[in-house]
């Protein structure tokens, strides 16, 4: 069982690597908030019959789990989950205009090596020495990608640092205060929010397009990036413990690189591919010292 649920991250890692393509080229076609928000909204859609199915267990009896049972408590939770996904995934989908796949995909997976630095300024809790580490070489492998060893540091790289910094709050908040709900049906609550805030910033600021490559893009990032990767996620870290998890999931910046050379020819220089090297590596360093028992990784939905 164990051997499955490590294919089974290894795939998602695959698709949430390639997903980063699919974006850039809605980025390229100009939709941004829009096609945010469709692909968000689908999501949502599509994980409603996991959630309807799922059985919750409360005082000992075993019920039917379902979009009607939420409290004030869960709904409140869901919507600032939501908006902190709308805000991160929007600055990663602008930021994916101005950048490569590879980039985005390797900033994006900052966010690792940033979570115990928004522990530690909003919650007060110490990071470990090896997360300090990590975010110093987290900086320089940043730095080397995005400026190529000059400094001049590139728009779609600032913003897509910055949704890494929401997407580590994201997971902090998910970690604190979801872990107390029934995870898919919080999933779909927060899903629905952030697409739904997409999709109205969208349709003020953006020209509504339907070109049949950006409708692939819509389907493929919210049916098999959001709606199944995340599904299967919740049971493949059931059975597969926390250090394979980290480490096979966090290949998805690599992947990123390899799916932005083979499909649309992005290349990098030999100083970018040191700073895609050195960021893995602080990844890696990063999870060695697992917050398990902070952030509950079943809870986590990262953008793509």
């Amino acid at each position: 069982m164990r051997l499955k649920a490590d294919i089974t991250l290894f795939v998602i890692a695959v698709i949430w690597g390639s997903a980063f393509v699919a974006q850039r080229v809605a980025g390229q076609l100009g939709s941004v908030y829009l096609f945010n928000g469709a692909r968000y909204i689908l999501a949502g859609l599509v994980v409603i019959p996991f959630a309807w199915r799922t059985v919750r267990t409360v005082n000992g009896v075993s019920q039917a789990a379902s979009l009607t049972y939420m409290n004030r408590d869960q709904f409140k939770w869901m919507v600032i989950a939501g908006f902190l996904l709308f805000v991160a995934a929007a600055l990663q989908q602008v930021g994916v205009v101005y950048t490569t796949a590879g980039n985005a995909g390797f900033i994006t997976s900052l966010y690792v090596v940033l979570v115990p630095i928004v522990l530690f300024l909003g919650w007060r809790e110490r990071p470990h020495w090896l997360s300090v580490v990590a975010v110093g070489m987290a900086v320089v492998g940043a730095f080397f990608l995005s400026t190529g060893g000059r400094l001049e540091v590139r728009r779609g790289d600032a913003l897509e640092l910055a949704g890494a910094l929401f997407w580590a709050v994201h997971v902090v908040v998910l970690g604190k205060f979801a872990t107390r709900f029934e995870p898919m049906s919080f999933s779909v609550g927060q899903l629905l929010v952030c697409g739904l805030l997409n999709l109205v910033l969208g349709l003020f600021v953006e020209q509504p397009v339907f070109t049949w490559p950006l409708a692939g893009a819509v389907i493929y990032t919210a049916v098999m990036s959001l709606g199944l990767c995340y599904t299967l996620q919740v049971w493949a870290q059931r059975h597969t413990p926390p250090s394979d998890a980290a480490l096979l999931l966090s290949l998805e910046s690599v992947f990123a690189v390899i799916a932005g050379w083979l499909l649309l020819n992005e290349l990098l220089t030999g100083i970018q591919i040191l700073g895609c090297v050195i960021i893995f590596l602080a990844v890696g360093l990063s999870q060695l010292k697992s917050y398990s028992g902070t952030i509950d990784r079943d809870h986590l939905v990262e953008g793509r």
